[in-house]
């Protein structure tokens, strides 16, 4: 009750303040209004942004990529070509300013100046210096208009360890030099005091990711270590110099490990009496009133208050697309009003907590900041415990009306060069042009009962989707605790089974052999993760025949039978995907993540082919009167998988199931190296209801039960993922007709890759060298989708290859069940040599620009880089499947296309570029079978990317795609004249 009657309080208090806020900046609401040819440019491009959806698209991604253009040409035409779009509907004025034919021509200079110039004045509007004597004279005059601040040091993303501790160094020089200023500040009373206490007059705004460039929350010990160190420097200093440190909050995977690592760290003895320091709140997320809720609880335990910055929070769109992509949970609310009502409910909770709390309340709308002060005042807080916060060049107008008020107000200062800062000035732009932000309502004369009602919270909606698209499965988010709890676990269960021996399936039992294979932990070779059976000659005759036999039965078994034992796999595989995922660690050496994602397509590729053998099912119905036509498909008979060991769940799941769901027996040879996971594979299956002899799992030698099954004349469809050399000797030897055999077989290849990705100029090289890493060195470089080539145009040569040198630096190696790990082991003694023999070649080829040392315990490889690789070189051509990386130059993107179609394989490719030009280019030119887009070349996703190449890379169609069942299948035609004597049925329509 006694809430209720505060709440009604509340809302009458803030209607009366926010009223007489508005009336007091009254002047901004005629902006739209005056808009004319006495408009500075940069006043026009925001105008225009706001009135023209499609302009605003591709206006902000050319202001993206401007810092990358060296010269007024290049400014000119990505001018051109972004704004130049036939559905971009173009202002007069900028029409004609991009009325030029070549990009070289004095016009198009002069486009080139104006709007650089423009976009540059804008962004001095929101970055409050580029150097430190520029940002000394913004905060001299915020003080003059009694306003605090707090610094904010903008910076390229922090993806390597030198950048890492760049990063604290910068922030202990910032903080030394403004304390050094302010020294010569005279003291202001209504920002410097507070109930009799001094408040810090310089205060820094800092993010966690920055100060490790391996920031992860699956190593949320390994982070939390890294972290840690550094921050305790940075507040030891700023308690030397009196400076305040403030930890802003980034994107949601990073929320939860930050308020752990700040938690634990602002509890020990030397920092628990601190009360300059701060963490923020963002209002957007579903889960930030309970957060607020139980810092308030943590605090109270702290006995000392901190400060709280609350924000609506700036990553939206990226957190609902991630969101999207990943089929996770939508981690923000979906609407601004429903942030807006909880933006206001988690200020009700931290001014009701005064005692223990510090609020800083950060907002541009109006109403939200009147909520405080009207809360702040019915309770009658002491001054410290309440400041309004406002972003530089956002709220100067509300900053303003609020210090005449007599409130205290902080402005949030980024500062720093205009490249590393475009990210920001980008969300400030859309945050600015948006059609919900109170500002631009506020600018286009909306009444003022709409702008300042109560938000009303809209239904809730936790995930979207395309009604009718496949949905792949999520990944699990390491995020969460408690699932990187489950995965510890896992691995705990699985390890108790090792040495386990793992017989061949055949014909509904486990038979015995007599010749065994140990299958090694690549990361620890003295580790036996299990005993392989190996299989004879004779006993993969038995599995034949067993398999003719059980064909024609399970050709008979309805579709909807077959299609939904896959779905029960599915099933079994996601209640074990944390045991999966640890046997894939430990058989074969893959990182946790990529196990875990691997799980993923394993479950994918089931529900996927489930769906898609229903489709064709139905066939295809080609009636004419008195004729009755359908198209439809029968399996083929016998398939036989050999699957590789670097996807040994997923590959072999893939190929599998897919002949199974067909109505083909089959038969499974894996890579003796990940024998284990198969066996598990095989125990899924046969849980799932696999008939006797329909699906067997035949571990051996390929040299020997392979290619014995191979050559089989009852061989129907073969499947084969692997070498280039193994799988070219499939193909001609299945060719060959054998005594009896009246078919012929059908070969499905997939034969590895030398793949490229290609960096223009224009590219955003943050993205570009983290893409190339993860690409080229995941798993080892060991994906037949890896990058092996990287073509770099000459402009930016250099400075990309420094950045992705440091950045490959930072890489952590080690076992590749240690959450730490990103490079773990290569697979086997052999990949060892054959790459180490890679490597020297590449030393007398190329220049060395990179060798790291690693573990000596296991099969370990440490990543290469490689320079000035010529473009016909042995490492440039040859598959060399590890830790390899070729980096070529090119003089023009021509080039770099001829590059990178000059090899024998055509699998993945890649591009990183903001030049809408190159884009469509690559797309049409770039000879590969998956090509990618500024993203990584790896990781296709079932339904979303199918998979697979041509040229030397392999044959048959793509993986997770909607033609792939049709290679296991006889297509078969049937006609019926359904005529009597002159007569047919009548149609009857539905």
């Amino acid at each position: 009750m006694m809430l209720q009657v505060q709440n009604g309080t509340y809302e009458s208090k803030t209607q009366e303040i926010a009223k007489e806020f508005l009336a007091a900046t009254q002047e901004n609401r005629s902006f739209l209004a005056s808009l004319g040819d006495q408009m500075r440019w940069d006043d026009k491009l925001l105008a225009w942004a706001m009135s023209n959806p499609g302009l605003r698209v591709q206006l902000f991604r050319f202001i993206d990529t401007l810092p990358a253009l060296n010269s007024k040409a290049e400014i000119a035409s990505h001018l051109q070509e972004y704004l130049g779009d036939q559905l971009v509907e173009l202002p007069a004025a900028l029409k004609g300013m991009l009325n030029f034919a070549n990009a070289d021509s004095m016009p198009a200079q002069v486009a080139a100046r104006t709007v650089e110039t423009a976009v540059q004045t804008l962004a001095h509007k929101y970055i409050s210096g580029e150097n430190i004597s520029q940002v000394i004279k913004t905060l001299e005059r915020l003080r003059k208009e009694k306003m605090s601040f707090t610094i904010d040091l903008l910076g390229e993303a922090v993806i390597t360890e030198t950048e890492a501790e760049s990063y604290l160094h910068r922030y202990l020089d910032l903080m030394q030099q403004l304390v050094a200023a302010s020294k010569n500040w005279a003291n202001i009373p209504s920002i410097d005091e507070a109930d009799g206490q001094k408040v810090p007059k310089v205060q820094v705004s800092v993010k966690l990711t920055a100060f490790y460039s391996q920031f992860d929350p699956l190593d949320a010990q390994g982070s939390e270590e890294k972290v840690s160190a550094r921050i305790r420097i940075l507040l030891r200093r700023a308690q030397e110099l009196g400076a305040a440190v403030h930890f802003d909050m980034e994107q949601y995977a990073y929320k939860d490990i930050t308020f752990n690592i700040l938690k634990k760290l602002l509890l020990e003895e030397e920092f628990r009496q601190r009360t300059d320091i701060g963490m923020t709140i963002q209002a957007y997320l579903r889960d930030s009133e309970q957060d607020a809720r139980d810092i308030i609880a943590w605090l109270k335990q702290r006995g000392y208050p901190l400060t709280i910055r609350l924000v609506k929070g700036a990553y939206w769109d990226q957190e609902t697309i991630k969101a999207e992509q990943k089929h996770w949970l939508q981690p923000v609310y979906n609407d601004k009003a429903t942030t807006d009502a909880n933006f206001e409910a988690i200020t009700e909770i931290l001014l009701e907590n005064h005692q223990y709390v510090y609020s800083a309340i950060g907002s541009h709308n109006m109403r939200s900041q009147s909520r405080a002060i009207a809360i702040a005042e019915t309770l009658q807080l002491p001054r410290r415990c309440l400041e309004l916060q406002v972003l530089y060049g956002m709220g100067d107008k509300i900053a303003k009306a609020l210090v005449d008020k007599g409130y205290r107000v902080r402005v949030y200062c980024p500062y720093g060069d205009l490249l590393p800062g475009m990210a920001y000035l980008i969300r400030r732009l859309l945050e600015n042009t948006a059609n919900s932000s109170f500002l631009r309502q506020s600018l286009e004369n909306r009444p003022v009962e709409e702008l300042l009602a109560p938000p009303i919270p809209s239904s809730p909606s936790l995930a979207g989707g395309i009604e009718g698209r496949f949905i792949s499965v999520a990944d699990t988010d390491f995020a969460e605790e408690k699932k990187r709890n489950k995965s510890s676990l896992a691995f705990a269960g699985v390890r108790q089974q090792l040495g386990k021996t793992y017989l061949p399936f055949v014909n509904g039992e486990y038979v015995n052999t007599t010749t065994f294979v140990d299958s090694l932990n690549p990361s620890n070779f003295s580790e036996v993760v299990g005993k392989i059976g190996l299989l004879s000659i004779q006993q993969a005759e038995q599995a034949m025949q067993a398999a003719k036999a059980a064909f024609p039965a399970w050709k008979k078994t309805p579709v909807k039978e077959r299609a939904d034992i896959l779905r029960k796999a599915a099933d079994l595989m996601e209640q074990q995907r944390a045991e999966l995922s640890a046997w894939m660690v430990l058989e074969v050496g893959k990182p946790v993540k990529e196990a875990d994602a691997e799980v993923s397509e394993a479950i994918d590729f089931c529900l996927y082919y489930a769906n898609e053998i229903e489709r064709l099912d139905k066939g295809v119905i080609y009636d004419v009167s008195g004729e009755t036509n359908r198209y439809i498909y029968q399996p083929k008979g016998i398939a036989v998988v050999i699957s590789p060991w670097n996807f040994p769940l997923s590959i072999a799941c893939g190929m599998t199931v897919a002949a199974l769901v067909s109505g083909n027996c089959t038969l499974l040879k894996p890579a003796e190296t990940s024998s284990v996971i198969t066996a598990k594979l095989t125990e899924i299956l046969i849980a799932a209801g696999i008939p006797k002899s329909v699906f067997q799992h035949l571990t051996g030698k390929g040299s020997q039960v392979g290619a014995y099954l191979v050559n089989h004349p009852d061989t129907h469809v073969i499947a084969f993922t692997g070498s280039q050399e193994v799988g070219c000797r499939i193909y001609a030897e299945a060719a060959i007709l054998k005594p009896g055999q009246k078919h012929l077989k059908t070969v499905i290849a997939e034969m590895g890759g030398k793949n490229a990705l290609i960096v223009d100029e224009s590219a955003d090289l943050d993205q570009a060298v983290i893409g190339v890493v993860q690409s080229a060195f995941g798993y080892s470089g060991q994906k037949c989708s890896a990058c092996s080539r990287v073509i770099v145009l000459e402009p930016i040569y250099h400075a990309f290859l420094q950045r992705l040198v440091e950045a490959t630096k930072s890489l952590n190696i080690g076992e590749a069940e240690l959450p730490s790990t990103q490079v773990g082991p290569v697979i086997d003694v052999n990949a060892r040599a054959r790459i180490l023999e890679y490597i020297e070649i590449g030393k007398k080829e190329a220049t060395l620009a990179l060798e790291l040392p690693a573990p000596n315990q296991g099969y370990f490889i440490g990543p290469v880089i490689f320079s000035e690789v010529p473009a016909n070189g042995v490492i440039a051509q040859q598959e060399i499947f590890g830790p390899v990386l070729a980096v070529i130059r090119v003089k023009d993107f021509q080039e770099a296309l001829e590059v990178g179609n000059g090899t024998n394989y055509a699998l993945t490719g890649g591009l990183y570029s903001r030049t809408p030009s190159h884009i469509q280019q690559a797309q049409a030119e770039f000879e590969v079978g998956n090509l990618y887009i500024n993203r990584t070349i790896t990781g296709a996703i079932v339904g979303r990317q199918p998979f697979g190449g041509f040229k030397l890379s392999g044959v048959g169609s793509k993986s997770g795609g909607p033609d792939y069942l049709l290679q296991f299948l006889e297509p078969r035609h049937i006609t019926e004249n359904i005529q009597r004597q002159g007569f047919a049925p009548i149609e009857v329509s539905e």
